[in-house]
């Protein structure tokens, strides 16, 4: 049997978040950290936008509620390499846009 394939070709980050629930309701979502020791600050700031997008989507699954408090949440962030190495090329494209604007 075969492992599966995702490990040759692709990245694994981790990142923490934390939701605040008041009676039940997320009422704020904070990025805590992105553990890229690798990444370059466009990357982790595009990586850190993702995973608050997966916690907003998860603020209210069953698992995470608390009545008043603070959930923690470790997303795991699974990456293509080649997509890893786009986001540079697009933030390098970005920056030459705002220069000549």
């Amino acid at each position: 049997m075969h492992a599966q394939g995702y490990a040759k070709d692709s990245l694994q980050i981790k990142v923490y978040t934390e939701i605040t629930y008041q009676n039940r309701e997320a009422e704020d979502i904070k990025l805590i950290t992105v553990f890229c020791d690798y990444c370059s600050e466009s990357q982790t700031t595009k990586i850190g936008y993702e995973a608050l997008n997966r916690a907003y989507d998860e603020r209210y699954n069953p698992d995470n509620i608390l009545e008043n408090g603070t959930k923690k949440l470790a997303i795991i962030i699974r990456i293509s390499k080649d997509d890893f190495l786009e986001m540079n090329t697009e933030t390098a494209n970005d920056s030459l846009q705002k220069n000549s604007e």
